[in-house]
């Protein structure tokens, strides 16, 4: 669904963990990638990944708290493919994404893939959120859920 997206796309990998996601999209053609996560030992697991697949120049790798990290970026990166796999226990995906908002990072129509422990954990009841994007999928595999999305813009149009 996403195979016409990711040619040349910047891409957002939060709660990076390994990196698969966000080096799979370098992989199939994906301009940059971000990658954070709060973990020294992911971190240093996504560098290791990046320089095996020889993305590393590709990627720009952080360690930290993924508001503090957004916030850094603060209008000067637009992300047109973001990742979202936060640790289902914690119900960080309505927060992420009000912080990609707030921060301005994310492009007109830019497409984020969520995955948590329910569809609920998405929105978590937030209007502006459910305004700012449109569900394109909803997918259960185990335990999990994938949630692809839509940016709609700030005030739940769609850009053009």
């Amino acid at each position: 669904m996403l195979q016409f997206e990711i040619n040349g796309a910047n891409v957002l990998d939060l709660f990076a963990g390994s990196g698969q996601m966000g080096l799979e999209a370098l992989s199939r053609g994906a301009a940059h990638a971000f990658f954070c996560d709060r973990s020294k030992d992911a971190v240093a697991i996504v560098r290791t990944n990046a320089q095996k697949t020889k993305l590393l120049l590709q990627s720009d790798i952080f360690c930290g708290d993924y508001s503090f990290f957004l916030k850094s970026l603060h209008r000067k990166q637009r992300f047109d493919l973001v990742f979202l796999d936060p640790p289902y226990a914690l119900g960080l995906i309505p927060a992420a994404l009000s912080e990609l908002i707030k921060n301005s990072l994310l492009s007109p129509n830019a497409k984020i893939i969520c995955e948590s422990a329910s569809f609920e954990d998405v929105f978590a009841k937030d209007a502006q959120l459910q305004e700012s994007f449109e569900i394109l999928k909803n997918t259960r595999y185990g335990i999990a859920c994938v949630s692809i999305l839509k940016y709609l813009g700030e005030n739940g149009r769609e850009e053009q």
